[in-house]
């Protein structure tokens, strides 16, 4: 049986008091009306927290097990993108030295409006495979992803660059994230095989897809460490200082992000080159007397 629940005087003021239209309430009808209520949610709630205890530890367990699921594949996300990872960007300037010996990039200025062309192309090129491949991160999608981006590339350096990098990405990925037997399966198989050319865009996408990151994130991944690598080609070519380059990169953000929504959610058949001098520029660097980067 519930506790008689002790009615207080004030309450019964209240049930009782004048309403537009209604009589008002006597003290003994108000004081049944409120026992009858609170009988009532004493009643269901012992009746809604009666679930068997076992019950609920097993609830718990399993929230716990997605939860820590799911802060382990954040970890190995973030790790995607942390420039430890040794999948060779470092060595690559985008062009970025064969434009300082041309006189193109000279100073801090040029240096800002070379990264943001530099994203501008990637957002219009290299983001639909980069989104294509997260979308269907499969073998079927990801050769004919490889296979048109191979066809599209008419500057040999920057094409031999795509693969240098997405071949050192999957023999990477394919060892740290051990979780994703896929990524080794494809390593084994067409590394080196030459069916396939290992381009670092679609490579990236498929990787992200398999790693369960949305088609969003990836995109805004890639321009991301796209922006990283340009600038830190200036650090090491003198352009700017490591303080300089954070503060460039931090203020180039809101134009890397309008880019990102310029060029988002496209099919790789939408692909194309919006600055081709930069193109033409990094085709320069195998006629440099002397060189740092791969291109």
């Amino acid at each position: 049986m519930p506790k008689q629940t002790k009615v207080h005087n004030h309450q019964i003021k209240y049930l009782g008091s004048q309403v537009p239209g209604l009589k008002p309430l006597s003290a003994a009808t108000a004081r049944n009306q409120l026992i009858d209520r609170n009988h009532c949610l004493t009643t269901h709630t012992q009746s809604t927290c009666s679930l068997p205890m076992e019950a609920g530890m097993e609830l718990n367990k399993e929230s716990e097990k997605s939860t820590s699921m799911d802060s382990h594949l954040q970890w190995s996300q973030w790790q995607l993108l942390d420039s430890i990872l040794p999948t060779g960007g470092f060595a690559h300037s985008f062009g970025l030295e064969a434009a300082i010996q041309t006189r193109i990039v000279s100073g801090p200025e040029d240096l800002r409006t070379f990264v943001i062309h530099v994203l501008e192309n990637t957002g219009s090129l290299l983001l639909p495979f980069v989104y294509s491949a997260t979308l269907s991160p499969n073998l079927e999608t990801w050769h004919k992803l490889d296979r048109t981006l191979d066809a599209m590339l008419t500057n040999e350096v920057g094409r031999k660059a795509s693969i240098a990098q997405g071949s050192a990405l999957i023999r990477v990925a394919a060892v740290v994230f051990s979780e994703i037997p896929s990524l080794k399966s494809m390593r084994d198989t067409f590394l080196g095989s030459g069916v396939v050319s290992f381009h670092h865009a679609p490579i990236f996408g498929l990787i992200c897809g398999l790693l369960g990151l949305d088609s969003r994130t990836s995109q805004r991944a890639y321009l991301f460490i796209t922006m990283r690598d340009v600038i830190s080609a200036a650090t090491r070519l003198n352009l700017v200082g490591p303080m300089g380059a954070a503060v460039l990169q931090h203020q180039i953000v809101l134009l890397a992000e309008a880019i990102l929504e310029k060029w988002m959610d496209r099919n790789a058949e939408e692909a194309c080159q919006t600055i081709p001098l930069l193109d033409t520029v990094q085709g320069c660097h195998g006629y440099l007397f002397s060189r740092m980067f791969c291109s």
